[in-house]
């Protein structure tokens, strides 16, 4: 009641003698600012607009982000104070600074990652609803694949897009070899679907437009975060040329190209590639070496595969890092299976390469530890420029995530590349059938053996 009153009165005030900017700026700090925001982030580019919720107040104030139409992270700090506003994901190491003036937000979002600074403008206002009813969109719900004019930095020919829809809404993921870019999304306008997205990483903005012939034309824009990744973006002059190298951008892979979507079937009878198989495009090095790994943790104690908590288990080998998007999608399902299976004989070890700056205070990944409530081992491995050095059994190895499937035996049984995530779809439901059918059958071998073993061995009285 007393922040409606004082509102009411300061309206009085203006209404009777006409106001400055100054006291109108003023009343703006005593305004609300939960609710919905339709929000964007601008950089010498198209504007990327995503969906901001922002709800409690004080010690409670956070916001949410969205995957698609479905609300997918939250800020890990917040606050709001004499009309500004900061929200931090700081297991991203993102940071919204805006101030409210005339019932706007206004301001800027800086992104970070290994050899990329971001700063884009952010603007945003109270969401209101469309009454704008559209007749005669297309459909183009399914899945689809993308086949590239040149093999991309991990080998691939060819790329699926998986499309949702609802009508004139729709939402769009482009699946990699090393995963998804999150789920684009937005409204059929003019001939076509100007789709976004930001989760608190991962900017950008696709056009997707229906062709006569059945195909969809795809262009997918992220020009700040290719110019960071190139080193050629003023605010990123300290843009590393080796984070090409392990792919820091994966969602900046098709900026700027133009492709055609063809459904699979079409693409067969075409002779276009497919999709790299995530079981098959990295492999073991040698079947009968065990494998192996020795790093610290957090507090720097060392831990390695000869640790007891190790030993005679069935282990996920985890090649990740937290600067990695795809990597955040994949602790969720981690988390989830730990919870599951860690009674049952399973490990899980996450073998994370932070950038050399990182390294020192870990400040992301504490958070990430935090914010998905990981109980599974988490090693510090080393930059993610040393991989390939540090885990040296698998061959072709240039996906984050990679998951290693270790037996009891400690011998590895296979290695699946990326993580689709709950934006891919089928893919998404595929892979955690697979996951686990791997998981249960490698935790039963053990079972059967320990069986025989009593029946040919049984022990004395």
């Amino acid at each position: 009641m007393r922040i409606i009153s004082r509102s009411i009165g300061l309206a009085l005030i203006l209404a009777a003698f006409g106001s400055s900017g100054a006291v109108a700026q003023s009343s703006d700090t005593q305004l609300p600012i939960d609710g919905r925001w339709d929000a964007s982030l601008i950089n010498n580019g198209p504007a990327v607009p995503f969906r901001l919720d922002i709800a409690g107040s004080g010690p409670t104030l956070r916001g949410t982000f969205y995957d698609g139409f479905k609300p997918y992270e939250e800020t890990t700090n917040a606050s709001y104070q004499d009309g500004i506003l900061t929200l931090k994901a700081e297991h991203y190491l993102t940071t919204i600074t805006a101030t409210l003036k005339n019932g706007e937000l206004a301001g800027d979002v800086v992104l970070q990652g290994p050899g990329f600074h971001i700063n884009y403008g952010f603007e945003a206002t109270r969401h209101a609803d469309s009454t704008v009813k559209l007749e005669n969109v297309p459909s183009i719900a399914g899945v689809w694949e993308l086949p590239l004019a040149s093999t991309s930095s991990k080998g691939e020919k060819s790329f699926h897009l998986i499309v949702r829809q609802n009508g004139a809404d729709a939402e769009a993921s482009i699946l990699r070899i090393d995963g998804d870019t999150g789920a684009y999304s937005g409204t059929y306008k003019d001939g076509k679907w100007i789709l976004s997205h930001f989760d608190g990483s991962r900017p950008g903005v696709i056009e997707v437009s229906a062709k006569k012939d059945g195909t969809l034309e795809v262009v997918q824009h992220n020009e700040a975060l290719k110019r960071a990744i190139e080193g050629d973006s003023p605010e990123t002059k300290t843009a590393s040329a080796s984070a090409g190298q392990y792919d820091a951008a994966p969602s900046a892979a098709v900026t700027g190209d133009r492709l055609i979507a063809y459904r699979p079937e079409v693409a067969r009878a075409k002779g276009f590639p497919e999709p790299d198989n995530f079981d098959t495009h990295t492999t073991i090095r040698n079947a009968n070496e065990k494998f192996a790994f020795s790093f610290p943790d957090a507090s720097g104690k060392l831990v390695s595969s000869d640790d007891p908590r190790f030993k005679g288990k069935v282990v996920l080998a985890i090649v990740t890092g937290t600067w990695c998007p795809n990597c955040h999608d994949e602790a969720r399902f981690l988390v989830q299976l730990d919870k599951k299976y860690r009674d049952k004989g399973l490990a899980i070890v996450a073998l994370d390469f932070e950038e050399p700056e990182e390294q020192g205070n870990l400040t992301r990944e504490r958070a990430f530890v935090k914010e998905y409530g990981v109980k599974y081992t988490y090693l510090i491995a080393g930059a993610p420029s040393e991989m390939w050095e540090k885990v040296p059994q698998a061959v072709n190895l240039n996906t984050w995530p990679a998951t290693i499937f270790v037996g009891r035996d400690g011998l590895a049984k296979g290695i699946h590349s990326g993580f689709a995530s709950q934006a891919s779809g089928e893919f998404n439901s595929q892979l955690q059938e697979e996951f686990t059918a791997k998981i249960e059958k490698l935790l039963a071998e053990n079972a059967t053996s320990q069986s025989a073993s009593a029946a040919v061995s049984p022990l004395k009285p």
